[in-house]
């Protein structure tokens, strides 16, 4: 079989239609909407196009299974996940070039990511059965109190293209394992890989109803009169600070429940006790991880005098080394970014940096060829009053701002309106504890490149979120805690 006929075998076995009731359907209106591969800008295959009355039959099929679902044995709940998560790794390669073909990261990444996607399946198999409540005796000795943990009810689950398998199963696994059905609307750049996650679920033994799968080319047409509905209880999003304060908005009516993880603009802090060859091969993860499209990217690499040119040299030479192509092409290594509008923003960021007195030292525009490719790119001396300095890149570029104190940097740091996730390279124990302490972000990566984990609390502070993901509080997000007062006890 060519590497042709392989990549049309793994989208021809993918349904492209809507998954709503347990059952696959076309759009209501018969629309459909184009799936573009980003390293060549052709088109894939055309995907059923959900309208509001898709997402009405989603919404009424959540309705309807969840009075069965939430009272649907734990032990059995976490099997269906447990099912999953093997069926995903048994599938590992085909999902894996899915999603290249549908996102662009190279292969290697995008087997990554089906790993780790599978992994919260695992991680939540195991937290169904550990829903705990309480039981204690009132201060006065004459009641007893019991608190149960029970399932939010239908949630709404809004998911982004550059993750478009884990940002699934982050959502999808925990809302299972509490009781939760479902309204999936991945991202309309990436629908496949939901799609091929639905499927996945319906094998493993999901019943009918609890999850729905609506892509659509009209998000806000689509998601908006759920929200207002009144029977969707919960929502959880991931995506861009701008749509997640939308959202809030439109929740607040029926005061849901909400998730909201949202853009970041992280800063990488190096100090010049550091190890700086942990440092630079820390950069080269935080940074170029999904070829820089990732909320957790470093944005800001703040490094200190001493040592500055020196990491400036060596990620200058690493980032010049890196194969660029097409994501299902041998020994590439970054892709291409989504599309055209992506590559326009961050060539934007990078004149701008320029025009202010940045200096290219690898880099600095888009490559040649087909495709929304844009070359790893690294700038020095860049003044903090820089577009990119407060604005999140999404692309491969790495910006070095020295600085030259503790405070200074802690300062430079924290100085956005953003807080999910923040790194920091010393050996200095001390310094270590300090800069954590105050850095103001929902997750620091201390010595280390890549914070996120199933078994980890994933979430920001200040405008890049609320909640958390993945770790023991992660389920807590889709259940409500109940209150019974017994009385009559002497």
């Amino acid at each position: 079989m060519t590497a042709a006929d392989r990549e049309a075998r793994v989208v021809d076995q993918v349904s492209k239609q809507l998954f709503i009731g347990g059952r696959w359907r076309d759009a209501k209106s018969g629309a459909t909407f184009k799936v573009e591969d980003p390293s060549t800008g052709s088109v894939l295959c055309e995907i059923a196009d959900a309208g509001t009355d898709d997402a009405f039959a989603a919404l009424d099929a959540a309705t309807a299974a969840q009075p069965t679902w939430r009272k649907h044995p734990p032990r059995e709940r976490g099997e269906i996940l447990r099912r999953a998560y093997e069926l995903l790794m048994e599938r590992q390669d085909d999902l894996a070039l899915l999603m290249t073909l549908e996102m662009g990261k190279p292969l290697a990444e995008a087997k990554g990511e089906i790993a780790y996607a599978a992994d919260f399946f695992r991680w939540f198999s195991e937290e169904a059965v550990r829903i705990e409540g309480g039981y204690s005796v009132s201060p006065n000795g004459q009641a007893r109190f019991l608190v149960m943990r029970q399932p939010v009810g239908p949630a709404m689950l809004v998911t982004p293209w550059n993750f478009p398998m884990a940002m699934g199963t982050r959502k999808i696994g925990p809302a299972i394992a509490a009781g939760c059905t479902m309204v999936l609307k991945p991202a309309q750049q990436t629908p496949l890989s939901a799609l091929a996650l639905a499927d996945i679920l319906r094998e493993a033994g999901l019943p009918e109803g609890v999850l729905s799968v609506i892509p659509t080319t009209d998000a806000g047409g689509v998601t908006e009169p759920l929200l207002r509905d009144g029977r969707i209880r919960k929502i959880s999003f991931t995506g861009s600070t701008p749509v997640g304060r939308k959202l809030i908005e439109q929740s607040a009516e029926q005061v849901l429940r909400t998730s909201m993880e949202l853009g970041g603009n992280a800063p990488f802090l190096v100090f010049d006790d550091a190890d700086l060859d942990a440092a630079v091969e820390g950069a080269m993860m935080a940074k170029m991880r999904n070829i820089g499209e990732a909320c957790t990217a470093a944005n800001r690499m703040y490094v200190q005098a001493g040592v500055a040119d020196e990491f400036a040299r060596r990620l200058t030479e690493r980032m010049g080394a890196l194969k660029i192509g097409r994501g299902t092409d041998e020994g590439v290594q970054v892709g291409p970014l989504i599309d055209a509008k992506a590559r326009e923003k961050v060539q934007g960021l990078v004149d701008d940096a320029v025009n202010r007195g940045a200096k290219v030292m690898v880099g600095g525009g888009p490559s040649d060829g087909d495709g929304y490719f844009y070359r790893p790119t690294v700038l020095a001396d860049v003044p903090q009053e820089s577009q990119l300095s407060h604005t999140e890149i999404f692309g491969p570029v790495a910006p070095i701002i020295p600085f030259q104190t503790e405070d200074e940097a802690v300062a430079a740091a924290n100085d956005t309106e953003f807080g999910l996730v923040s790194y920091l390279f010393t050996q200095d124990l001390g310094r270590a504890f300090r800069v954590s302490e105050a850095l103001d972000a929902g997750m620091v990566g201390l010595n280390q490149g890549v914070v996120s984990n199933p078994a980890a609390p994933f979430g920001g502070v200040k405008h890049s979120g609320l909640g958390r993901e993945g770790g023991n509080v992660g389920i807590e997000e889709f259940l409500e805690t109940k209150y019974v007062g017994i009385a009559g006890i002497d």
